[in-house]
């Protein structure tokens, strides 16, 4: 059987957005859920909906969230701070780092086991937790103490490492959406990933897609330059961007270490166009044939859904679920 899950995020609810007091987080929380159990979904996920910035709506707070609770950083940039960042043409995207590491990392005010609580026990489904991969928080980070990426990798991974250690989700995913643009950088972006793995009680997963900034593609590459990165990561199963990638991507896979189960991106994230179940249906046919119908162990969206109207989410759950179920012989 293949499951079906999200990747993460969802639209924030108009009334979230307007009165956001923890009543309200709870309310939202529990229509994502039961949003998600009507659509037929098999591995849930809380929406990140206590994550969300209006003041930083690009990232949906997959950045935010994990830098600014952070000791030994600092969110007010200098004239001359700012300037070194904008000099990095990879930094061109965005206009400014999250923050700049002045001092050694600790955890600070960051608690997600206190985030995670807040929804375990609104569903009896099995449950996915997110955490922003420590490369992608090092990468959208100004560096003024360690001076080496991978110094500050780790760092970030350690105390991403013992925060998952408290989370008791059924599956615990690291995403990573910056690697695919710096290939060059995968043995520390695994080492960094996998470090932070060692702590995930549950199943471990790893979501790598090529950018979702303001509903933007980002990163360019293909999955061939990933394959060492791939095979390097200490997890169960990848939650693949597939839907909008070139077709032939699919090939490359097939290099990937068999122990390591594919998650088949399916759904279109960055297009309104809701999917049929027969296209969603053809689309893993396509995954099936290419890489085998025994390696497909999720089928999801190729990133997280904040972006789009809700009507329009929910609409794209139900066509993932309907067109699994078509693939299957589900009635």
């Amino acid at each position: 059987m293949i499951k079906t899950t999200v990747v993460g995020s969802y639209p924030v609810p108009t009334w979230l957005r307007v009165y956001g007091t923890e009543e309200s987080l709870r309310d939202a929380m529990m229509v994502v859920l039961k949003t998600q159990e009507l659509a037929g979904i098999d591995v849930v996920a809380d929406g990140e909906l206590y994550r969300w910035d209006v003041n930083h709506p690009e990232t949906n707070g997959m950045i935010d969230y994990f830098v600014r609770p952070l000791e030994g950083t600092e969110v007010d940039l200098s004239f001359e701070q700012l300037e070194r960042w904008r000099a990095r043409p990879e930094n061109a995207y965005r206009p400014r780092p999250a923050a700049v590491v002045t001092g050694p990392v600790r955890a600070g005010r960051l608690n997600m086991r206190r985030d995670y609580e807040r929804y375990r026990d609104l569903t009896m489904l099995p449950k996915k937790f997110t955490v922003t991969s420590p490369y992608m928080l090092a990468k959208v980070i100004a560096d003024e103490h360690y001076g080496d990426l991978k110094a500050l990798v780790l760092a970030l991974a350690d105390v991403l490492r013992t925060q998952v250690g408290q989370i008791d989700a059924d599956v615990v995913q690291i995403d990573e959406a910056n690697v695919t643009g710096h290939p060059d950088d995968g043995a520390i972006a695994a080492e960094g990933i996998n470090r932070v793995l060692e702590g995930v009680r549950g199943e471990k997963a790893v979501h790598l897609c090529y950018g979702n900034y303001g509903g933007q593609t980002i990163q360019q590459g293909t999955y061939a330059k990933l394959l060492a990165f791939l095979n390097a990561l200490a997890a169960d199963h990848v939650v693949l961007e597939i839907a909008r990638r070139p077709a032939e991507e699919l090939t490359m896979l097939r290099d990937v270490r068999p122990a390591l189960g594919l998650g088949i991106g399916v759904i279109d994230i960055k297009d309104n166009e809701v999917e049929t179940a027969e296209t969603v249906a053809r689309r893993i046919g396509a995954a099936a044939r290419t890489l085998g119908s025994e390696r497909i162990k999720y089928v999801h969206p190729d990133c997280g859904f904040w972006m789009l109207p809700r009507s329009v989410a929910d609409a794209k759950m139900r066509a993932l679920v309907a067109g699994r179920n078509l693939f299957e012989g589900r009635k």
